[in-house]
């Protein structure tokens, strides 16, 4: 080896030891991020094991010492929502945050319906014109899958303002979700917009938590079998368990946040009996893994589609999907946005956005802000048969029950001990309805916009919320033998 490369080489390691020993963020820590309001702030990243690291935050300073392994991590006391702050971290360097504002975080994760830009909405050019809030902020994280858990996304990350020249990017769920909230809260707002068109609720839930479940483990089994290298080079999503939480969740972990909302579930319509545990579960290992509680958690209910054209007659696969997402309000400090009358019976991607994300904001005003307002159409509560007739009563009537776009009720079936069902009169009382059909002289059930596309349904409280869909029977669904599986 001659005198030049040896220099060379010298100069190699002297680099490298400079980065090794340069105190280090996530990416998700940059110029213009939002940190979580009235909440201990998380803060960490690497270093130097064994070194020192000072972190400062508008008047208050913590330090901590780096591990063995590099890693530090400490906690900032609450504050209150203001700013714009600096955000400082220092040990053998310094690095230094700007325009750092104190609010309101939320994760806004699901495919693509969540996935889904300002640009491509109702009323685009109007909307983006008219985004003049640099209060609210989204910060986007790259569509990439892993085999293992990552604990840092590769590239960096910008905090961008909702203003014309960049809102049209945003997440148009939550870009409507948060601009209701700035308007009501009047503090910062920051979105971390995870999301991924037409995936799967399995890839964006841990390996672990797949392998208490006794038959989503089996799939975890089959995915340990695969080359490391071919997960690698794999890029779909889909492909396997985990890669979505591995790259797009675990990522985020620990960083501050008051909640999520949600918008997924087309891609699993399939196997809808079995997302009853699988959706539930994803928002428990969230949660478990934050350790920030029952943090909130608001979930948008299936828009109507055409889909596979099913109804009760052949079963309805997006009918028992909207089901298990309702069932999922067994959680605590969960919520959802029903959205049959705004979908698009012709496009998996309705454009009235707006509307959604004014649903959910309602949700958490209610919800996470204690604010006095309705935040939820119709909600089935029990059934009476009387004679040939069966009267149905809801919770969240809020006004009286109504219609929209036709005067009598349209979207009711009933049936009979045959199980086959028929299109039901149904009439308002009160705050009942009541169903019947001359083909059904002794009911036994009754649904209400069941099907792919039960957009012509129109049951409605008079704060103008939809009734969410239900049925009283309990008869085998479609998809009750439909599994994840994942065939090596």
């Amino acid at each position: 080896m001659n005198k030049y490369s040896i220099t060379l080489c010298i100069g190699l390691m002297l680099s490298i030891q400079a980065l090794i020993a340069d105190v280090r963020l996530p990416q998700i820590f940059a110029n213009g991020m939002v940190l979580q309001r009235n909440q201990p702030i998380a803060v960490w990243g690497w270093a130097d094991p064994g070194e020192q690291v000072k972190v400062g935050l508008n008047t208050q300073q913590q330090e901590t010492t780096a591990n063995a392994d590099g890693t530090w991590k400490l906690t900032l006391s609450a504050e209150e929502a203001g700013g714009p702050f600096q955000l400082v971290v220092s040990g053998k360097n310094t690095l230094t945050l700007s325009d750092v504002l104190i609010g309101e975080v939320w994760i806004c994760s699901g495919q693509s319906n969540m996935q889904w830009t300002v640009a491509n909405s109702d009323r685009a050019e109007q909307e983006i014109a008219g985004a003049n809030y640099p209060q609210i902020r989204q910060v986007e994280i790259p569509r990439k899958t892993s085999g293992v858990p990552l604990d840092d996304v590769e590239e960096p990350l910008e905090w961008k303002e909702a203003n014309p020249q960049n809102v049209g990017n945003f997440t148009a769920v939550g870009y409507f979700y948060a601009r209701e909230l700035y308007k009501q809260l009047n503090v910062p707002i920051g979105l971390i917009n995870t999301s991924w068109g037409g995936t799967i609720v399995e890839t964006w839930i841990s390996k672990e938590a797949l392998e208490k479940d006794k038959s989503l483990k089996r799939a975890v089994h089959v995915f340990e079998q695969v080359p490391a290298d071919t997960v690698r080079k794999n890029t779909d999503p889909n492909h396997y368990p985990t890669l979505l939480f591995n790259a797009m969740i675990n990522p985020l972990i620990p960083y501050t946040i008051k909640g999520a909302i949600w918008y997924q579930g087309e891609s699993n319509a399939g196997r809808a009996y079995e997302y009853r545990k699988s959706f539930p579960m994803m928002i428990k290992d969230w949660r478990k893994r934050w350790g920030l509680g029952d943090f909130p958690f608001y979930f948008v209910q299936l828009a109507s589609f055409k889909a596979a054209g099913g109804i009760s007659a052949t079963g309805s696969t997006w009918a028992e999907l909207r089901e298990a997402q309702h069932m999922t309000l067994s959680l605590p400090h969960t919520g959802e946005a029903v959205t049959i009358d705004i979908g698009n019976t012709d496009d998996i991607h309705p454009r009235n956005k707006q509307d959604v994300g004014k649903r959910l904001a309602a949700i958490a005003l209610h919800d996470s802000y204690g604010r006095d307002v309705v935040y939820s159409g119709p909600v089935y509560r029990k059934f009476e048969i009387n004679g040939a007739q069966a009267t149905i009563s809801f919770d969240h009537v809020n006004g009286g029950l109504t219609t929209k776009g036709a005067d009598k009720v349209v979207g009711f079936e009933i049936a009979g001990a045959d199980k086959h069902f028929y299109p039901a009169e149904a009439r308002i009382e009160g705050e009942t309805i009541v169903v019947s059909s001359p083909t059904v002289t002794k009911p036994k059930a009754v649904r209400y916009a069941w099907a792919d596309d039960p957009g012509k349904s129109n049951l409605f409280n008079e704060e103008g919320f939809p009734a969410s869909p239900f049925r009283t029977d309990n008869w085998t669904p479609a998809t009750k033998n439909a599994v994840y599986e994942l065939k090596n």
